[in-house]
């Protein structure tokens, strides 16, 4: 009879928690049910007043929410065992895990290169300042119809002619093109080293003259021989090339009749405007190419040398090769080098001889070798990467592969088949994210383990 109370119970009991019999033992266990329970066996399962059927009802529904709670208990205390909550549990399961490193690595023999990292300006190079002349330095030949000398001032010196056309910010200055015009007569752009700083007229001699030489020639003026001789031939080519300027045919050159740079320019900032009297800063201008500019610390000055590389990385991250051909001379922040000619002059008034050696910077300049690299950026600030010392044939590993060791030194660890082992390294030069390494048991082609 026993047995067959538990067949029938059993087969009562299935229905039950197919059709709905989990309500009930959750609402036993969210509203309290333990008591319940408690209270029907103690009580045998119901009250005097309950027919038999009722009690033997309720007491198959204790039974189910009895069962499910401790299957949920028996849950939760496996669980917490596996992940090692409860201690003891998680010590077979860590033991079991694999060892070894993450992923792998072989050590290389390759070349190191170490890197100094700097600060840069993409740009025009340095901004030079174009001076009008002295008051009175000369008295030009092609003068103005109102009797008031284009370049020099008149007989008080307080005047030097009228602005009446002036570059815009951007415009790039060619051989023979003009600077500016004063009066409507145009100062035009040569190129060379020498200033004009007297007047050049038949029978003068020196360097300036072929300077000049060379520009008419450029320019297309014939029947004189380039040399440091002004004749009547260099005097008659003057007159045409005064001529198509628009300026009296004297022959002679006057201080101010030109403006002496080195090559092509290109105008920073127009500074005076039209219909102002000549006088002071005409403009500020700069080389016609982007170039990078790098103020390096006196103590990286060994890693600017003409000829050198490096690698300029631009505000998208795009790198390109550029080559240093400027070096300045020492100064202080306050101060630049001086690297004008001719009438242009630097825009810097400090001078090195005062350079903190603490602060003292060397400017380098270095041209991009494929400018079309740089897209469409004109000033832009950039870091400057150059090589400061070059190591062939080292042994090396990841730099992320070193392990510290407690005694303060380094290791690596070696994987051979299925075992590791951390073998002592000594270190040696840093570079390109890796690191060189020697020791016993550490050759090319070792493997070691690094991070994911």
């Amino acid at each position: 009879m026993t047995d067959g109370t538990v067949e029938r119970r059993a087969d009562t009991e299935q229905p039950l928690l197919a059709d709905g019999g989990a309500e009930p033992t959750a609402a036993l266990l969210a509203d309290g049910g333990a008591e319940p329970a408690a209270a029907l066996l103690a009580t045998g399962g119901g009250t005097g007043a309950d027919r038999p059927e009722d009690t033997r009802r309720r007491s198959r529904r204790l039974r189910v929410a009895l069962v499910t709670a401790c299957a949920i208990v028996v849950a939760g205390v496996v669980g917490a065992a596996a992940t090692g909550v409860l201690g003891g549990g998680g010590t077979k399961a860590a033991a079991a895990a694999p060892s070894g490193p993450p992923a792998t690595t072989t050590v290389k023999r390759t070349t190191l290169t170490s890197t100094q990292t700097v600060d840069g300006t993409l740009g025009y190079g340095d901004t030079e300042t174009v001076q009008a002349p002295a008051s009175g330095a000369s008295a030009s030949a092609a003068s103005s119809g109102t009797g008031q000398s284009a370049q020099s001032g008149g007989s008080g010196g307080t005047g030097s002619g009228i602005v009446t056309w002036m570059p815009s910010d951007g415009d790039v200055i060619s051989r023979g093109d003009p600077v500016y015009k004063v009066d409507q007569q145009s100062v035009p752009l040569l190129y060379g080293s020498v200033p004009l700083y007297r007047t050049l007229k038949d029978g003068s001699t020196g360097s300036d003259v072929k300077m000049l030489e060379r520009n008419l020639h450029a320019l297309g003026y014939r029947g004189f021989t380039v040399d440091d001789d002004y004749d009547a031939n260099t005097a008659a080519a003057v007159e045409k090339w005064q001529k198509k300027l628009g300026r009296s045919q004297t022959g002679e050159v006057e201080v101010g009749d030109a403006v002496v740079a080195s090559g092509a320019r290109r105008v920073a900032h127009a500074q005076l405007a039209l219909g102002s009297a000549l006088g002071g800063t005409v403009l500020t201008w700069t080389g016609t190419e982007r170039v990078i500019s790098v103020n390096l610390d006196v103590q990286y000055e060994n890693l600017a040398r003409k000829g050198a590389t490096a690698v300029v990385t631009l505000p998208d991250d795009t790198e390109v090769q550029a080559e240093v051909t400027k070096i300045g001379t020492p100064t202080t922040s306050g101060g630049s080098s001086s690297g004008s000619s001719g009438s242009s002059s630097s825009s810097s008034s400090g001078s090195s001889d005062s350079a903190d050696s603490s602060s003292a910077t060397v400017p380098v300049e270095l041209t991009i070798k494929d400018p079309k690299k740089l897209g469409n950026y004109q000033v832009a600030s950039v870091t400057v990467e150059f090589a400061s010392e070059t190591r062939p044939n080292v042994l090396a590993v990841p730099v992320n592969a070193l392990f510290a060791e407690p005694d303060g030194g380094y290791a690596v660890e070696v994987v051979t088949g299925g075992t590791t082992a951390y073998k002592p390294v000594r270190l040696g030069m840093f570079g390109n994210g890796m690191v060189e390494v020697t020791g016993a048991g550490i050759d090319a082609g070792t493997v070691v383990g690094v991070p994911k």
